[in-house]
């Protein structure tokens, strides 16, 4: 059964996180993470792979990523839903910390498990990423490419 988005209590979840990030608050994507939480990022990049438990993602990937901006913003423009997959648009705002701009677009995939973020796939501005930030990888879990994305049940 296909539920409307205003039915779905994971879009609203979803949707609670990106507006509580628009406004600032970056802790609020932590908090809604399961403990077994993945980010993967897809592709042939210096972040591809996966990132994975909640701690690792916390501690190794955004900790050192927010650590490089003295502004960040993530708003999402679309949030559509089905059963446990939810689909954001989103735009990021911010400044880094060597004052370089920062205008990302994203398409982020979650997964939805019992209430918590269990996964996203993350597709972005790979170009933007490996210009204007240091990097960050590799991530601890997996090679690069195709074998990362799980998107499985």
């Amino acid at each position: 059964m296909i539920m409307s988005n205003a039915e779905n209590p994971n879009v609203e979840l979803v949707r609670g996180v990106f507006d509580r990030m628009a406004d600032g608050d970056m802790r609020a994507l932590g908090e809604a993470m399961a403990d077994d939480f993945a980010w993967i990022f897809p592709g042939d990049w210096s972040w591809s792979g996966t990132w994975a438990p909640k701690a690792v993602v916390l501690k190794g990937l955004l900790g050192p990523l927010m650590a490089q901006f003295v502004s960040y913003r993530l708003a999402a423009d679309s949030v559509l839903g089905d059963g446990d997959r939810v689909v954001v648009q989103a735009r990021g705002h911010g400044v880094t910390t060597r004052g370089e701009a920062y205008e990302q677009t994203y398409c982020m995939i979650f997964r939805v498990v019992e209430g918590r973020l269990a996964e996203v796939v993350e597709y972005c501005n790979t170009a933007l990423v490996e210009r204007v930030l240091e990097p960050i990888g590799p991530p601890p879990i997996g090679a690069t490419g195709r074998q990362d994305l799980s998107l499985s049940p």
